[in-house]
């Protein structure tokens, strides 16, 4: 690459990474949910009251776990409550939304035109616009089923932009640097991980996630399933909410299923990106990261 293009890599990047956000303050709910498989229906209502819940806190937005509605399996039956959107649920949950006046992100298993199928995430906010987040990084027991997504959208929502990863996706530092690049205040990651106990979820959790708010200057808010999903597996319900500062603001390691609240404050997020040793994006030199196979040694005449 030429000294050119580098400094005009250099110069886009510096221009993504806004050191005073205009991020506003928001109160924000999470919710720890058990998701029975194939029962949709079932596990709507349930969400309905947490909905409420979260609401009569004064939350604005509510955030449940990975597939929390159809259920979570890396088997074909999953396949059964696999629906497009829009469709019976976003319309569920553009109704809900609107009822309770909260923007409402929930997880579904999407088929799309091709019969694929996708793990999705819905983001309804209370006006009836829908978004959708798919999951980029398919772990490797979920390759039969799920099928990859290539795009990474943001969602600008009362008044902060927001990501979403979905479980694996959070093992891939690149992505939560993309999306902090490209705008993100708030980092959603809901999980269906099962197996452990709550309390060795949560250390695993805190090996990276707390590098992924501190890395890129976010809000990371994280949940998971809870409780047997009634096809063999059992979830760890937690749920952890960090600043981005890379420390906890509120968690939960009871396993039970429930909603914890935070409020997300514009000044703890521009203290961060003002500090010029605390905010490391800027500093980036993304010109150099592209792969290239090089010999790191050099032959010196004696």
């Amino acid at each position: 690459m030429t000294l050119r293009g580098q400094r005009l890599i250099r110069a886009r990047h510096l221009a993504a990474c806004n050191p005073a956000p205009n991020m506003k303050d928001i109160r924000i709910a999470t919710a720890i949910f058990n998701s029975p498989l194939n029962r949709i229906q079932d596990n709507l209502k349930r969400m309905a009251g947490w909905v409420m819940a979260a609401k009569m806190q004064d939350a604005s937005l509510i955030c449940f776990p990975e597939l929390n509605i159809t259920g979570y399996s890396t088997h074909q039956d999953i396949k059964v409550s696999a629906e497009p959107i829009p469709g019976i649920i976003s319309r569920s949950l553009v109704q809900m939304a609107k009822r309770h006046q909260i923007v409402i992100l929930a997880g579904q298993a999407e088929k799309d035109a091709s019969g694929r199928v996708f793990a999705s995430h819905l983001v309804v906010r209370p006006d009836g616009a829908t978004g959708v987040y798919r999951k980029i990084h398919i772990a490797p027991a979920e390759r039969d089923v799920f099928s990859p997504a290539n795009r990474v959208p943001l969602f600008d929502l009362q008044g902060i932009k927001i990501g979403i990863q979905l479980c694996y996706d959070a093992h891939f530092p690149e992505l939560s640097t993309r999306m902090a690049v490209d705008g993100a205040e708030v980092i959603f990651m809901p999980h269906a991980s099962p197996r452990g106990t709550p309390s060795e979820k949560f250390e695993s959790w805190m090996r990276h996630l707390t590098a992924r708010a501190f890395d890129n200057g976010v809000f990371i808010v994280a949940c998971n399933q809870t409780g047997k999903n009634k096809k063999g597996l059992d979830f760890p319900g937690i749920a952890a909410i960090l600043g981005p500062d890379g420390k906890i603001i509120a968690k939960t390691i009871d396993g039970k299923e429930g909603i914890i609240t935070a409020d997300l404050k514009s000044h703890d997020l521009s203290k961060i990106r003002r500090h010029h040793m605390r905010y490391f994006l800027p500093n980036r030199r993304p010109e150099i990261y592209r792969s290239k196979k090089r010999n790191g040694f050099k032959t010196f005449r004696s």
